[in-house]
């Protein structure tokens, strides 16, 4: 099977997408395939839950996305067994110096399309917006994962984000197929959130499959202060645990099967 791209997206903030970016990819490479994170987000939390510090990073994707001549090569860096590309606040002038480049929307895909040979997934932890840098990870991608909130606001603005996915698909990645969605934030004992999961697995299991939901947990949230994935951490639980893992597991099998 060839380099599967993942764009890990959400326009709202705080679903979850850069835990999940994290720990799916950190579960894929142990479960032997090669993966490279890259934090697509000016926010840069993914660069720091892998243990960065995103101010002191010299080279990032930043420089990498608007060096048109392509001498600046990807500054990747193997952390907890996969490979990663930090970001940081610069990104966030990314949009406005791309808006007049050529092929903008193909950058992404570009400049990652000479290293995808070396790996089996490459996922991309999205910034919680509708804007030029989510479009160009979703051209660059094969897939979208699409954490979603138990929370009524949260399904409200799904019918955007479908809306976005569809219209790259249509006009310019007809291979972009979204490939499941992850509630997240979930309190199975929340009347409201059970009503809320109803829901989404009324409206969306006929785009996608619907995963496992993730709990709402504190050990998940101080788990981001080690700056290493939830396994690794004095925070991990076994329940919380065998859900990453089976998040992995699921996508290691999506492209396979039958």
């Amino acid at each position: 099977m060839s380099c599967k791209t993942i764009a890990v997206f959400n326009q709202a903030g705080g679903v979850g997408k850069t835990t999940i970016t994290q720990n799916v990819g950190y579960h894929l490479g142990e479960n032997k395939c090669r993966v490279l994170l890259v934090d697509l987000d000016p926010q840069a939390s993914l660069t720091s839950f892998m243990g960065l510090e995103p101010s002191e990073q010299e080279i990032t994707i930043y420089e990498t996305l608007i060096e048109e001549s392509e001498e600046v090569s990807l500054p990747i860096h193997t952390l907890y067994g996969v490979d990663f590309i930090p970001s940081n606040l610069l990104l966030a002038n990314a949009e406005q110096q791309l808006i007049f480049s050529n092929l903008r929307e193909f950058r992404l895909q570009q400049i990652l399309a000479p290293v995808s040979e070396n790996y089996d997934f490459i996922l991309i932890d999205c910034p919680p917006s509708l804007g030029l840098l989510s479009l160009i990870a979703l051209v660059a991608s094969d897939g979208v994962l699409v954490p979603v909130q138990t929370q009524f606001k949260a399904t409200v603005g799904t019918d955007s984000l479908l809306e976005t996915v569809y219209k790259v698909k249509k006009q310019i990645s007809s291979k972009l197929e979204i490939i499941g969605f992850i509630p997240t934030q979930y309190l199975k004992t929340n009347k409201t959130e059970q009503r809320v999961l109803e829901l989404i697995e009324e409206q969306l299991n006929t785009v996608a499959p619907i995963l496992s939901p993730l709990p709402r947990a504190t050990a998940i949230a101080e788990a981001t202060e080690y700056g290493k994935p939830f396994s690794l951490t004095p925070k991990k639980n076994a329940t919380i645990v065998k859900l990453f893992k089976n998040y992995a597991k699921y996508i290691q099998g999506y492209w396979t099967k039958s």
